[in-house]
């Protein structure tokens, strides 16, 4: 439990706003529990002006370094090829007994590089985070104070993280208003394959099919598109050097999870060209059953 008669933490820095950073610093300027003080950092000119403008933290600056010196907490919010160049930036630093976490979707390769990092900085805490929310916007105007509302946070602190860190990166997440869950790195990165990655991948793909139609017939597409079509155009507005990342550093669970979904696309197509009435109904069944427990899950 965490004494609520002071914030969780003094000072909070959250370097990159875009969707997920800034939803944190707007959930923080709405609960100030969270921090006493609300720092944002950027490279871009434009990111930082807007932070400003919108009133979503106390500072911004320009250099993580200068950011991070004094934090209690620093959050990473950039591209998950990003993350390890940024914390080399701002671990030299950060004061001794400080919490360093991100928010990146893949976790097995943001940790073997930090793994030089930590053994060079032991005073700091590193407790990587990912929050399963998001939309297919991005930067600081993006953001919302309830976008962690009844998600899943997971987790996956290295051993012999310090309890205490562990502790309040929960709270800092529950207090977003999200469900928390810890895991290892490899089982991450798998579940995020399936229910994330592979998705987008799928979408990113079909609007390309779509793209690639004779003219005529792609008009007619991007007219009449149904429901299920619409879809795939939001997932597949995500922003680009972003599943870039994801995709490249995620690589072996992924594609593995691609083959897979490839060897059940073909026995659907098989059971669609034979008439195999059972096989194609199953798995519509199959789709429905899940539908329904993510509803009954909160998650839909």
């Amino acid at each position: 439990m965490t004494d609520q008669t002071v914030p969780l933490f003094d000072t909070l820095v959250i370097i990159g706003p875009g969707l997920i950073g800034s939803s944190i610093l707007r959930r923080g300027m709405d609960d100030r529990r969270i921090a006493r003080r609300l720092v944002a950092c950027d490279i871009s000119p434009e990111v930082r002006a807007r932070v400003a403008e919108l009133g979503i933290a106390d500072t911004v600056e320009a250099d993580p370094a200068t950011a991070a010196r004094d934090a209690d907490c620093v959050i990473i919010c950039v591209p998950v090829g990003a993350i390890a160049m940024v914390a080399a930036q701002v671990m030299p630093v950060m004061k001794k007994g400080a919490i360093l976490s991100e928010v990146g979707s893949v976790k097995v390769t943001v940790m073997e590089a930090m793994q030089p990092l930590l053994a060079r900085y032991p005073d700091i805490a590193f407790v990587p985070a990912h929050p399963m929310a998001g939309t297919e916007f991005s930067g600081p105007d993006a953001g919302f104070a309830t976008l962690f509302e009844d998600r899943w946070c997971l987790l996956t602190p290295p051993e012999h993280t310090p309890p205490t860190a562990i502790a309040r990166v929960t709270a800092l997440w529950e207090m977003m208003g999200a469900r928390v869950r810890s895991m290892t790195v490899d089982h991450h990165d798998r579940v995020c394959a399936i229910v994330s990655h592979l998705p987008h991948l799928l979408a990113f793909t079909i609007c390309g099919t779509a793209d690639d139609l004779a003219d005529e017939t792609r008009s007619e597409v991007l007219d009449f598109a149904a429901s299920g079509f619409r879809d795939f155009t939001r997932i597949a507005a995500s922003d680009p050097t972003m599943w870039r990342d994801i995709f490249l550093n995620n690589r072996e669970a992924l594609l593995d999870m691609l083959d897979r979904f490839i060897a059940d696309a073909q026995a659907m197509g098989d059971a669609i060209r034979t008439g195999d009435t059972d096989v194609i109904v199953s798995r519509i069944q199959r789709g429905r059953a899940i539908r329904r427990s993510l509803i009954e899950n909160r998650q839909a």
